[in-house]
């Protein structure tokens, strides 16, 4: 049975509630058992922390885990994927229960999580996925819990030419190369914009899911391509990065360019409200319940879905006013 990122959309943003499947549908023989205990040691190994919204994933995981009186060992990967690997392997050495992984790229982490398993130790990925021909989820690790990536680029593009009336020449700022969130939002995006002939992506280059790269490659891609009508961004922080730019060229955010970017940040949802950027397709954070949850009902001997995805929201100025409170 081949599952797909798309297979597994709906129950999952209630919470644990719904999440689960009939053991028959997701056998799994291979994975590391976890043992049912009052309290666990866990791992979390985060990617970075130079953005909100990887700090709001953060917060998330530890406020779950001081509810539930779990010991929580952090890591902070500082954006390197070879740091990420050695904190995934001294998690291993301490003897944590499971560890949550945040995978900064898709290839690189996989002898981490290899090693995880070797040792019979739960792995669940956060966020981001892995090179799913190298290791399969619900085989070589228990689960991915995150958001549909390719979707997420879909109803941005399918956004954006509404909003254009089907007629654009869009600057595309990519998220860091090797991340399955860049390359999923690119893949979902593009083919998307392809259905529309009045549409063309005239430039497209890494910004590194960063506000300051953001700002520095919209700079360039304006001066290259003055007649540029929107911007694609993979993240917030590289949309509001290409906000600066497009006021600095002198243009007006809104009219003479329209931009769309992924994540729902409050801060982005208010320039929504604002008319500065065109709308933001939600990718929530806030991680902890349905992660600490998941964990637990596998200790309690539940079968767990190898992909849970969650339902995010799309904020645009039909709703951002009225949505705004609930943003991150």
């Amino acid at each position: 049975m081949i599952i797909t990122r798309r297979g597994l959309v709906a129950s999952a943003a209630a919470g644990s509630a719904g999440l689960l499947l009939p053991r028959a549908a997701w056998a799994a023989p291979e994975l590391p058992k976890l043992a049912k205990k009052a309290t666990y040691k866990v791992g979390f190994a985060q990617t970075e922390s130079n953005n909100g919204w990887r700090i709001a994933e953060t917060n998330s995981m530890q406020d779950e885990a001081k509810k539930l009186g779990y010991q929580l060992v952090y890591t902070d990967a500082a954006s390197s994927a070879a740091k990420q690997v050695a904190d995934v392997n001294s998690m291993i050495a301490q003897g944590v229960d499971a560890i949550f992984l945040a995978p900064r790229e898709e290839k690189p982490l996989i002898p981490a999580i290899m090693n995880a398993k070797k040792a019979g130790i739960t792995v669940i990925l956060l966020d981001r996925n892995v090179d799913q021909k190298l290791a399969l989820a619900g085989r070589d690790y228990l689960a991915f819990i995150g958001s549909d990536f390719i979707e997420e680029g879909r109803r941005s593009a399918e956004w954006l030419a509404k909003a254009t009336d089907g007629k654009a020449k869009i600057l595309e700022l990519e998220g860091t190369t090797g991340a399955s969130a860049a390359s999923d939002r690119k893949a979902g995006f593009d083919a998307a914009i392809a259905k529309f002939p009045g549409m063309a992506i005239v430039a497209s280059q890494t910004a590194e899911f960063t506000r300051d790269k953001g700002r520095q490659v919209a700079e360039t891609m304006l001066q290259a391509h003055p007649d540029a009508t929107a911007i694609y961004a993979h993240n917030d922080d590289m949309a509001i990065g290409a906000l600066a730019a497009v006021k600095s060229a002198g243009k007006v955010p809104g009219k003479d360019i329209v931009i769309v970017s992924v994540d729902g940040a409050k801060e982005i949802v208010e320039l929504v409200v604002k008319g500065e950027v065109g709308a933001t397709c939600e990718c929530n954070p806030r991680f902890g319940p349905k992660a600490f949850a998941t964990l637990q009902a596998y200790a309690d001997g539940q079968s767990i879905p190898p992909l849970i995805i969650n339902a995010d929201r799309f904020y645009d100025a039909s709703n951002a006013r009225e949505l705004l409170p609930t943003a991150f």
